[in-house]
């Protein structure tokens, strides 16, 4: 009688469940955002709701008077897209064109990410998510 190992049995289905792309690991689409002026060069800190990082290069600014600025940086910041969040210092209350952000990173903690320049903030319209599928 052949004996198969527990391992050797199991061991394709669940390198195949490791390789399928999980949901909770999938990147989501990318959010469409329709331009609604002209590009200003900074944005009062105490007006910020909350901030996605849509990739390495792209920051949406959630304003308190619900309006929305889009920064595209002018170079991509290694590890901004997969930390999805960073820091800023500034001493006049406002975020600027000319100001830098620092990448948080989860580990080793202490240790301070890469540092990139901002863009301009494009004020912008973000289209509504569609409805999933019943």
């Amino acid at each position: 009688m052949a004996r198969i190992s527990f391992a050797a049995a199991f061991l394709p289905a669940l390198a195949a469940a490791a390789l399928a792309p999980s949901p909770a690991l999938a990147k989501e689409a990318p959010v469409t955002a329709t331009p609604a002026g002209k590009p200003i060069d900074c944005i009062l800190t105490r007006n910020i709701r909350e901030t996605r990082v849509r990739d390495d290069s792209t920051i949406d600014f959630f304003m308190n008077n619900r309006k929305v600025y889009r920064n595209t940086l002018p170079y991509a910041c290694s590890r901004l897209g997969f930390e999805e969040r960073f820091g800023y210092r500034t001493t006049i209350g406002q975020l600027c064109s000319i100001d830098t952000i620092t990448v948080l990173q989860t580990a080793p903690s202490g240790i301070p990410g890469p540092t990139c320049g901002l863009g301009p903030f494009q004020p912008v319209t973000i289209a509504k998510a569609p409805k999933p599928a019943k």
